[in-house]
């Protein structure tokens, strides 16, 4: 099906796991996805994250040994891990939400800027946890919550037809919306 609507960044993102290892991608450029990171909307504007950039080669081929889906690091040129930072909010309540919405802009800026990424979630399994906050050294307060591969795409993926109106109710739960035609 056709894309009806412009949905600009959040229609072209896609998980990508595939990279040109050849590439690296400019330190100018990752510092440019954290900056978009630190514009998330954040609960009480505590912005409790903390974001630790990975390009070392040894270090990207090591994560997949603490984290069974992420074997598209040893392809990867560069990672990040977006960590909660419990000295600034010591509630597990919204670190998540703070945290996955700075991992979101991350996301979009990349595909803004013509690198490939994907969502790796390692918050709430502690197996996962553990691993990176051993592998990365992490202080106690400093909780990883997701971790990125960034890259030059090596794949392209077709725009998938999401929207889908029987999801959306009106007013009350059960009475559908009317998308317009």
């Amino acid at each position: 099906m056709e894309q009806k609507f412009n949905i600009g960044a959040i229609g072209l993102r896609r998980s990508i796991r595939k990279y040109d290892r050849s590439r690296p991608v400019e330190r100018e450029k990752l510092e440019q996805l954290i900056r978009a990171a630190m514009y998330a909307p954040t609960a009480r504007n505590l912005q409790p994250w903390q974001f630790l950039v990975v390009t070392d080669r040894t270090l990207l081929d090591r994560i997949p040994e603490v984290h069974p889906y992420s074997l598209m690091m040893r392809e990867a040129t560069a990672a990040i891990l977006v960590c909660g930072d419990r000295e600034k909010d010591p509630s597990d309540l919204y670190l998540v939400q703070n945290c996955s919405a700075a991992t979101q802009n991350i996301l979009l800026e990349a595909c803004a800027m013509g690198l490939g990424t994907v969502w790796l979630g390692v918050f709430g399994r502690h197996e996962r946890m553990d691993g990176m906050s051993r592998l990365f050294a992490l202080p106690d307060s400093v909780v990883p919550v997701s971790l990125i591969a960034v890259g030059y795409p090596m794949e392209e993926k077709p725009f998938p037809q999401r929207f889908q109106p029987r999801l959306i109710h009106e007013n009350r739960f059960g009475n559908i919306w009317e998308a317009p035609e």
